[in-house]
């Protein structure tokens, strides 16, 4: 990992995911690429032209004027944390922001974006309904998001959930890189339904065969509500980090579709961490 994008919009949520995004580069020896992306106000056009482009380069000169005023307080929280040592570059963006943090992941090889995600509780108002589920959805490396009721604390616990397919082999092998870094074990989650496939047993003990060298935890659940079980996993088990697997378009909305108890709300400050298919 040589690279790692941080969209930031300045906000507190923001501010929270960027002490993630410096943990991440310095744990790896990546740079750290800041990106901040703006819009043009719609304005309606005024007979002379000219004044159209007037307001535009006021508000573009704006713009690059409040980016150069936050960078310094991004700094000092790195050098509050012992992280001014980790590598910074900015970039200051014009237009629409998935567009933005795609064409920087290809220009720039980006490895991961971490970023922050609003929502007062609920995993589906915290990353469905935010602007971070967009990028999860279009982006096309992982996204780490970060939820603005969060506190960092070191990652020592990971859970993995997984269905025990080939495909999750390589999101499982990049989760195991991030967890030696951080020292941490990884908890493949499991949960048993009535629609399992026969050979689901047969499976499960070839990953442990194959990961016997691992610092790897099965665990195989039975539950009815999918939601709930992950959670009420992640508050028993005290886990630092859900890592997720993309399998088809319309996961998200598929795997929350139902509305979720309070302890979703518990959920809101564990950082996700999701892998596209392919």
């Amino acid at each position: 990992m040589k690279q790692i994008l941080f969209p930031t919009d300045f906000s507190e949520a923001a501010q929270t995911a960027f002490i993630y995004a410096l943990r991440f580069a310095d744990s790896f020896g990546a740079e750290l690429v800041v990106l901040h992306v703006y819009d043009l106000p719609i304005v309606e056009t005024p007979p002379l032209p000219e004044s159209t482009k007037e307001i535009f380069d006021i508000v573009e000169m704006n713009q690059f004027e409040s980016f150069r005023e936050q960078l310094p307080e991004l700094h000092k929280i790195a050098e509050r944390r012992n992280l001014g040592h980790v590598k910074m570059r900015n970039v200051l963006l014009y237009g629409d922001l998935i567009y933005n943090i795609n064409k920087v992941c290809n220009d720039d090889n980006i490895d991961l974006i971490v970023m922050g995600t609003k929502g007062a509780s609920g995993l589906k108002e915290t990353f469905i309904g935010s602007s971070t589920a967009s990028v999860i959805a279009n982006a096309k490396v992982p996204v780490l998001g970060i939820p603005a009721e969060a506190e960092y604390h070191p990652i020592k616990s990971i859970a993995f959930t997984t269905q025990y397919k080939d495909k999750d082999n390589d999101a499982l092998a990049k989760t195991l890189e991030i967890a030696k870094k951080f020292e941490a074990s990884v908890l493949c989650l499991y949960i048993k339904n009535d629609d399992d496939p026969e050979d689901i047993e047969e499976r499960i003990n070839e990953w442990k065969i194959y990961y016997r060298s691992e610092k790897i935890d099965f665990f195989n659940i039975a539950g009815d509500h999918i939601e709930q079980t992950i959670l009420d996993f992640i508050q028993n088990q005290r886990v630092g980090m859900l890592v997720m697997r993309t399998h088809k378009r319309g996961f998200f909305e598929g795997l929350f579709h139902r509305s979720l108890t309070k302890k979703m709300a518990y959920h809101s400050k564990v950082p996700l961490l999701v892998f596209h298919e392919g």
